[in-house]
């Protein structure tokens, strides 16, 4: 079968190859690959920006079909719709996975990254890293659940939005507007902030319920949340973006006693004036992947409608265009880009 994989360290080095198609153990299932999300991390891999471990089979994002299992399979069947958690392997014995927070497990095998991932046919993976898809949410959408169970481990576990917060969120890239629409199933008041290029990004999360945005180029964030707060400031802030601007904004907007939660990645070190933590007594988080929990609120939050995937996808490619799709991502052209294997 064909797959994308980054076949030496070193920027670049990233190609389409034949691999035999991976066989299950007696505790996996293979799964026919319906729809793979392309991310920045990815892309960070491609510029080897971000640790990897080669050759491997990239992606991390999918969903797909069950076509076969193991013998000792026992909860999934052939012709079943799932996605897959990127955490595929993790060694059961630190005080992390002992305390169910596997994500945080040093010898942890990440699909795409150390494992083999999605940009594939097939790929074979441990029963335990399924979920079902919800009814009504397709393949390209439920490609998805990967990135939106890490905005739901930082913004409903790490950040604690809570009914009655205001949240500014930093970014409407994909992982904005789903950390907006998660904090506003939560009861929270958000604001989405982003530039003039952003603009139909902006009027995309305004269809998708939130309540307010902001073009920080045009107007202050400040003063939107100073009139929205009593001159107090967020409640919490949510930094998406990946972008050294948007982490000083976000220090600015927030509140004494506030939150700040960092999801967007930036590839690289910045320089941020760490001195606003103490001086505004702030409690600051990051999710790291994703675990059970998040998992299941983000599929509970999207079959309930309270969360919606299928209009952050604006280019579904397949596979052999895979450059073309990472060279959308990188200009920043449209939103999620999502590869069809099949």
């Amino acid at each position: 079968m064909q797959a994308l994989v980054k076949t030496r360290k070193g920027a670049g080095n990233v190609e389409l190859v034949e691999v035999p198609e991976p066989r299950p153990d007696k505790d996996e299932v293979l799964v026919r690959v319906e729809a793979a999300g392309v991310c920045g991390t990815d892309i960070h891999i491609f510029h080897d920006t971000f640790k990897n471990r080669p050759p491997v089979i990239m992606g991390h994002e999918l969903s797909g079909v069950v076509v076969d299992k193991g013998n000792d399979c026992v909860e999934f069947q052939e012709g079943d719709r799932v996605t897959c958690e990127s955490s595929l392997s993790f060694c059961g014995r630190c005080r992390y996975c002992r305390t169910g927070r596997y994500n945080l497990c040093a010898n942890r095998k990440i699909a795409g990254v150390n494992a083999d991932g999605g940009f594939a046919r097939y790929i074979a993976v441990a029963e335990r890293c399924l979920h079902r898809l919800p009814e009504g949410v397709d393949f390209v959408g439920g490609a998805l659940f990967e990135p939106l169970a890490v905005t739901v481990l930082g913004v409903s576990e790490l950040a604690g939005v809570a009914a009655g917060d205001l949240v500014y969120v930093s970014g409407p890239g994909p992982l904005g507007l789903m950390a907006a629409q998660v904090a506003r199933a939560e009861g929270a008041t958000v604001i989405v902030g982003g530039r003039s290029r952003d603009k139909e990004r902006l009027a995309l999360g305004k269809s998708l319920g939130i309540d307010y945005t902001v073009n920080v180029e045009r107007n202050d964030p400040r003063s939107m949340v100073d009139d929205l707060s009593e001159g107090y400031g967020a409640d919490v802030v949510v930094e998406c973006a990946g972008h050294p601007s948007s982490v000083s904004t976000c220090l600015e907007v927030v509140r004494r006693g506030g939150r700040y939660c960092q999801i967007g990645l930036f590839g690289k070190s910045i320089e941020v004036d760490f001195e606003k933590i103490p001086l505004k007594q702030l409690k600051v988080s990051g999710p790291l992947a994703q675990y059970w929990p998040s998992w299941r609120r983000a599929i509970e939050l999207t079959r309930a409608g309270k969360v919606r995937l299928r209009e952050l996808v604006t280019h579904v490619l397949p596979l052999s265009e895979w450059e073309a799709a990472f060279r959308l991502h990188e200009r920043n052209e449209g939103l999620k880009k999502v590869l069809v294997p099949n």
